[in-house]
């Protein structure tokens, strides 16, 4: 029997929640299904950073779900995570959200660059509502090049050239 509506987005929203508190990754992994082949995706070139591109699949190994989770945690850190716009389609037994966060690249010449950023999931669900599919449509953009370090530099050059302010004037901070 397919999940109801209800069943959905309770663990939906119980996977996000977790997701923005921080939780330990067997935690994340706890709302997956147990029955089926997990897999996790973030749309976008691979190029522009690890955890971009590629399908992770299964619970656990190099390519695994568990292994996405922590490609994240070693590059990213965010704050004040929220969802908004739950859309739940219990006949496809899939659901959507949008959620908003600060993020900040961890390592290398990266480190210490920060943005907004606004982005979407897509979940697909068992008959007994844990997650098989977990997808991400994110800012790939401001990943690579916080990953490079010159994310901070190119949005104030982007700024002044809008503004018809100088390059090197301070940038006002980046608002969605």
């Amino acid at each position: 029997m397919a999940p109801t509506r209800d069943q959905l987005l309770t663990t939906a929203r119980a996977l996000c929640a977790a997701f923005a508190s921080a939780a330990p990754v067997p935690t994340l992994l706890s709302h997956f299904s147990a029955t089926y082949q997990i897999s996790a995706r973030e749309h976008g070139l691979p190029l522009l950073a690890p955890f971009l591109g590629r399908t992770f699949a299964g619970r656990s190994g190099p390519n695994s779900v568990q292994a996405y989770f922590e490609l994240l945690r070693q590059h990213l850190t965010f704050r004040n995570m929220e969802f908004v716009g739950w859309t739940v389609d219990a006949e496809a037994s899939r659901v959507c959200v949008r959620g908003h966060a600060t993020f900040e690249w961890t390592e290398g010449e990266g480190k210490g660059q920060v943005w907004n950023e606004v982005f979407v999931y897509m979940l697909d669900f068992d008959e007994g509502a844990r997650v098989t599919d977990y997808q991400v449509w994110a800012d790939s953009g401001a990943a690579y090049l916080a990953r490079r370090g010159t994310l901070l530099q190119q949005r104030k050059e982007f700024e002044a050239s809008e503004n018809g302010a100088k390059a090197d004037d301070p940038a006002p901070p980046y608002v969605e």
